[in-house]
């Protein structure tokens, strides 16, 4: 029986530097999309510079002269499902080779405080952050609206409303850019 029990040399050292070696590439493929993801997320909007206010009149004034078609994300700071929202609603802007106005509302930060949240909006074209009392500002968009986000409202090319909380559904995302 032959015995190898050289670590740096000969069939045990190669066997033990292969298990390593794949060990480390498991963990390199665990760990790099994780790394990617978060430089990706943190990676701050570069066109957007600034927010605009939001308050109990703004929604009004969108409705009769906002860009069409268009998409207002309703979002707090602390939603976990409001980026993939926005993910899907610019996977289907690019899907249907369309220029589209995809706002983010931010309802709990005011002002410049909001761009802090800017790399959770994949997509977005404008920031708006609530200026005033937010249950009223709230009840300006829809009083029948709970305070659930997301609260997403398509608006289409010829202003026919959608409204959804959570992702809007695929026949709503079709009617809405058609």
């Amino acid at each position: 029986m032959k015995s190898v029990s050289k670590l740096g040399g000969g069939e045990v050292g190669a066997r033990l530097l292969q298990r390593r070696a794949v060990g480390l590439s498991m963990l390199a493929a665990w760990m790099l999309p994780s790394i990617a993801t978060f430089a990706l997320e943190n990676k701050p909007q570069g066109a957007i510079k600034s927010v605009v206010g939001f308050d109990t009149s703004t929604w009004a004034e969108l409705l009769s002269r906002g860009p069409r078609p268009a998409a207002y994300v309703f979002t707090t700071t602390y939603c976990s499902t409001c980026p993939e929202v926005f993910e899907l609603l610019h996977a289907t802007i690019m899907a249907a080779h369309r220029k589209v106005e995809l706002a983010a509302v931010v309802m709990d930060e005011s002002g410049e405080r909001a761009l802090k949240h800017a790399h959770h909006y994949h997509g977005v074209t404008r920031i708006y952050a609530f200026d005033g009392f937010e249950p009223e500002i709230r009840q300006t968009v829809d009083p029948k609206w709970h305070n659930i986000t997301p609260y997403v409202v398509l608006i289409g090319s010829k202003a026919a409303l959608h409204r959804s909380v959570g992702p809007p559904q695929p026949t709503m995302l079709k009617a809405w850019l058609a």
